[in-house]
C-alpha cells in the first residue's frame, strides 16, 4: 500500500477505515468482533472503537494497540494500526495470541484536531484514585507560574502574544530554572479547568473504559504487550520509546533487550494520572503473575532541544488561549492551528513516510522479542 493511504483527513473517515480492518482480522481471528463505546451526547457521534480478537484455543499472549488518547495524535496512531493489519498480523499465532485495536480514545478531541477531551482534559493524566484525594496540590510549580499556562484574553495581536509569551517563559525559565518548568509541564494539574495539561476532578467516561479494557485483559491473559501511539515528543521524524516508571527493567536492560534509537524511562514516579503507569499499578496490586509490558511509542516533530520545546509550549498555549477566547483576525487562528497541526499531525510526506517506517520497526522489534510475532 501506498503510505498516504494510511494517513486520513477526518476522523469520520479514519473510523470507517478502521472499522473495515475487522474483515482482515477476521480471516485470521474468525472470532473477531467490533465493539463501539459512545463518549458524550449519542448525537454527537463520537465512538471509541475497538476491534478484539481472543486467543482461539488457549488466552496466553495480547498484542494492545491503541490511539488517539490525545485526539489529534489518533492519525498517526490509527496508521500505525493500519500498517499492523496489512503486514505484521498475519505472523502471529492466532490459537495462543489475540490482539485488541484501540480507534480514538478521546473521539472528540480526534474530529475537532484538539489534544484534549470536550472538557479541556488531558486524558493521559486523568487516571486518578476515585478513592483517594483528588491532587489538587499536585504541582505547585505550575501555580507559580499559571499565568504562564493559563488563556490570557483574546488574540489581538499574534506576534505581541508570542513576545509576550516569549518574556514570560524566558523569565520563568530564569527563576524556576529548565528542570522545573519541564516539571511543571509534565506533571499535569487539577486546579485550573481552562489551563493547558488540566487533568480534571473526575474520571472521563473514556478514562473509565479504559480502565475496564486493561483489568479485563489482565484478568484473561498470562502476557500483555501495549504499544500507545503518540506524537510530538522526541526528534523530529524519529520514533520513541516512553517507558513507566513502575516497569521493573531498568534502562539498560530495556535497551538492550530492543534496540530502538531511541528510548527513554520516565524516572519521576510523582505523576499523576498517566494510563499506562496506571496499567502497570493495576497490574502489580491485583494481577501480580501476569506480565505486562506497556510504553507510548511518539513520533517526534518540532525536535528535541531547547528551542523545539518552547515551540511546542507556546503552540499548546496558543491553542488552548485560542479556543477559550478566541483571536480578533481569521490569519491568526489560521497561523496557530497550522502551528498546532504541524506539532501533532503534519501533512508533510516525509515525517509520514518515515511514521510508517518507524512504526514498523518497532512492531517486529517489540512484538519479535516478546514472542508475539514469529519470525
Amino acid at each position: 500500500m501506498k503510505v498516504e493511504s494510511y494517513f486520513q483527513k477526518d476522523y469520520e473517515t479514519s473510523r470507517a477505515v478502521f472499522r473495515s480492518h475487522l474483515d482482515k482480522v477476521k480471516s485470521v481471528w474468525p472470532n473477531a468482533s467490533l465493539e463501539t463505546v459512545t463518549i458524550g451526547k449519542e448525537a454527537d457521534d463520537n465512538t471509541i472503537d475497538i476491534i478484539r480478537a481472543d486467543a482461539t484455543s488457549e488466552k496466553d499472549k495480547i498484542a494492545l494497540l491503541s490511539s488517539g488518547e490525545h485526539g489529534i495524535e489518533g492519525y498517526a496512531g490509527a496508521a500505525c494500526i493500519h500498517m499492523f493489519v496489512e503486514e505484521c498480523m498475519e505472523h502471529i499465532e492466532p490459537e495462543t495470541t489475540g490482539i485488541c485495536l484501540v480507534h480514538a480514545i478521546n473521539p472528540w478531541g480526534m474530529r475537532n484536531f484538539r489534544r484534549v477531551t470536550e472538557n479541556n482534559i488531558d486524558l493521559n493524566r486523568n487516571y486518578i484514585d476515585e478513592e483517594g484525594p483528588l491532587p489538587i496540590d499536585v504541582n505547585k510549580k505550575y501555580e507559580k507560574e499559571k499565568e504562564l499556562f493559563l488563556p490570557n484574553g483574546k488574540i489581538k495581536d499574534i506576534t505581541e502574544e508570542q513576545n509576550r509569551l516569549f518574556k514570560k517563559l524566558t523569565k520563568a525559565l530564569a527563576k524556576e530554572g529548565y528542570a522545573n518548568m519541564k516539571h511543571a509541564k509534565s506533571m499535569g494539574q487539577y486546579e485550573f479547568e481552562h489551563g493547558v495539561y488540566y487533568g480534571g476532578r473526575a474520571l472521563e467516561e473514556s478514562a473509565k473504559y479504559v480502565r475496564s479494557l486493561q483489568i479485563d485483559l489482565l484478568e484473561q491473559y498470562n502476557h500483555i504487550v501495549h504499544m500507545d501511539w503518540h506524537t510530538a515528543l522526541g526528534p523530529s521524524n524519529e520514533l520513541t520509546m516512553v517507558v513507566p516508571p513502575d516497569e521493573e527493567q531498568d534502562l539498560e536492560e530495556i535497551q538492550s533487550r530492543y534496540p530502538l534509537k531511541n528510548i527513554m524511562k520516565f524516572s519521576d514516579k510523582k505523576v499523576v494520572g498517566d494510563s499506562n503507569q496506571h496499567f502497570y499499578t493495576v497490574q502489580k496490586k491485583h494481577y501480580p503473575d501476569t506480565k505486562l509490558f506497556s510504553a507510548l511509542f511518539e513520533f517526534g516533530t518540532f525536535g528535541d532541544d531547547k528551542k523545539a520545546e518552547l515551540r511546542e509550549l507556546m503552540t499548546i498555549v496558543l491553542e488552548n488561549q485560542l479556543y477559550w477566547e478566541g483571536a480578533e483576525k481569521e490569519s491568526y487562528r489560521n497561523y496557530i492551528l497550522n502551528e498546532f497541526q504541524e506539532m501533532f499531525y503534519p501533512q508533510d510526506e516525509v515525517w509520514r513516510c518515515d511514521v510508517i517506517k518507524e512504526a514498523r520497526i518497532a512492531v517486529k522489534v517489540v512484538l519479535g522479542e516478546e514472542k508475539i510475532l514469529s519470525s
